[in-house]
């Protein structure tokens, strides 16, 4: 018991800081109003099925950018390597402390890179980068919503200097029935534009 409570408050205070860091980007973005961010499509056959996305609109939820796409901000590039859906027996099974999603939904897993291209000497963590999957309703769920280990996590909390890159997964509980029709919203640092990313 005592093992356990300890774990739990170790999890529990980053998991605090993951939200405080929410919080703050969220004050941030309104008192100051967001960054440029670029999006550079990815060069693949299959991303030229995404070229009528190329208008002042492309990146909404209606017209959200193909996976694979390079998005960019003073300081951050990030790009979405794979979404993969019912995911559900690989998470359960990274963590015994996982537990299984509720009636009607199911994990999946964003694989994801992040760079830091900015200029702080003192580097950056890459937790200031969110992805985020919006679901059909308009509603948004995160990997913080539900305390859940992702196999091969992404490592958010720890620096990265100029041109470091950091690589993994983040899990999301999601509605099973609509889990390829919601977006993932991706913003590329804490003031930087929110751009959307199809799931498949």
């Amino acid at each position: 018991m005592g093992i356990t409570a300890l774990i739990l408050s170790i999890v529990g205070t980053i998991v605090g800081v993951f939200v405080f860091l929410s919080v703050v980007s969220t004050s941030f973005e309104n008192a100051l109003g967001s960054g440029d961010t670029t999006v550079a499509q990815p060069s693949s056959d299959a991303a030229k099925a995404a070229e009528s996305n190329s208008s002042a609109d492309a990146g909404t939820r209606e017209k959200p950018h193909p996976i694979g796409s390079v998005i960019e901000s003073d300081d951050w590039r990030v790009v979405i390597n794979s979404v993969t859906l019912a995911a559900t027996d690989a998470v359960v099974a990274a963590n015994q402390f996982n537990e299984p999603p509720a009636a009607g939904s199911e994990y999946i897993l964003v694989n994801y890179s992040t760079t830091y291209i900015g200029d702080d000497a003192n580097g950056q963590v890459p937790a200031f980068v969110s992805v985020e999957y919006v679901r059909t309703d308009g509603t948004t769920v995160n990997g913080l919503d539900k305390l859940i280990t992702a196999p091969e996590a992404i490592d958010s909390m720890s620096t990265l200097y100029k041109d470091g890159t950091a690589t993994g997964n983040v899990a999301i509980e999601v509605p099973t029935a609509t889990a390829g029709q919601g977006v993932l919203a991706v913003r590329p640092g804490m003031l930087a534009d929110k751009v959307f990313v199809a799931v498949q």
